[in-house]
C-alpha cells in the first residue's frame, strides 16, 4: 500500500553543515506518526522538508502518490499538506477570524467546525492575535492549518511551553482530530501524552533514524537511551 507521505533517503544542508543523514520515514493514511529525538536532532528540519519549505541534496519527497521533491512549498501546502509550525506565527495583526479564514481552502473543516474544537477561538474571534495567550495562539495556529482542510497534519511542538491544562486541551483535540481519521506527523518531547496517540515512532539522533517501530513497542530502555537527558 502507498503511504500518503513517503520520505526516502533525505540528505538536507544548512550550507555547508549536513543536517540530515538519510533520513527515511513513512505516514500511511488515517496513521499518527510520532517523530521524536532531543534538540537539534533533527525533526523540525525533517518537518520542513516534508513540506518543501527546505532543497534536498539527495532523496525524495512523495505525497499522495506524487513525487513533490522539486515543488515549491506553497504547491505542496494546496495538495494537503498542512503545517502548525514552531513558535505558532500568527498573523499577528490579523483578528483570530481574520487568521483563521487567512488560509481557508473548501472541504469539511470550517470556520464553525474549527471553533468547536476550540471554543475559545469564538471567545476571542474579534481579537487581535497578538493579543492571545500562548496557549490560545496554539490553538489558534492549528485551527489555521485545519481551515486548509489537509490531509496530513503536521505539528511541530505543539505543546511546548504551554501550562498543564492547555496542553491537556491541545492534546485532547489532536486526539479527536486522530479519531475523526485525520494522518498526522507531530513532534513533541512528552512521551506520557504523545505515545498515547501515536501508531508509529521513528526517533532521530544526530541527523539520522536511530529507531523506529510501533509505539507500543518503545520500551522504557529505548527511549531512555535516546530521549533521556
Amino acid at each position: 500500500m502507498t503511504a500518503l507521505l513517503e520520505l526516502d533517503d533525505l540528505h538536507v544542508f544548512y550550507g555547508a553543515s549536513q543536517a540530515l543523514f538519510g533520513v527515511s520515514l513513512h505516514v500511511q493514511e488515517g496513521q499518527a506518526v510520532a517523530l521524536m529525538g532531543r534538540n537539534g536532532m533533527g525533526k523540525s528540519t525533517t518537518i520542513a522538508t516534508a513540506c518543501r519549505m527546505l532543497p534536498l541534496r539527495m532523496g525524495r519527497v512523495r505525497f499522495g502518490g506524487q513525487d513533490i521533491s522539486a515543488l515549491p512549498s506553497f504547491r505542496a501546502a494546496r495538495l494537503g499538506l498542512g503545517l502548525v509550525p514552531e513558535g505558532r506565527r500568527c498573523f499577528a495583526n490579523l483578528t483570530v477570524t481574520e487568521n483563521l479564514i487567512a488560509a481557508a481552502r473548501p472541504g469539511q473543516w470550517t470556520l464553525a467546525r474549527v471553533q468547536t474544537l476550540f471554543p475559545r477561538l469564538q471567545e476571542r474571534d474579534t481579537q487581535l492575535a497578538a493579543t492571545l495567550s500562548g496557549g490560545e495562539q496554539q490553538m489558534l495556529a492549528i485551527g489555521r492549518a485545519l481551515m486548509t482542510n489537509p490531509r496530513l497534519l503536521l505539528l511541530d511542538e505543539a505543546t511546548e511551553g504551554l501550562a498543564p491544562v492547555i496542553r491537556q486541551e491541545i492534546w485532547a483535540a489532536i486526539a479527536q482530530l486522530k479519531a475523526q481519521g485525520l494522518s498526522i506527523l507531530m513532534v513533541d518531547k512528552t512521551l506520557s501524552e504523545i505515545l498515547p496517540l501515536a501508531d508509529h515512532c521513528v526517533i532521530l539522533e544526530g541527523g539520522r533514524v536511530a529507531w523506529n517501530g510501533p509505539s507500543q513497542t518503545l520500551t522504557p530502555d529505548l527511549a531512555n537511551r535516546y530521549l533521556g537527558v
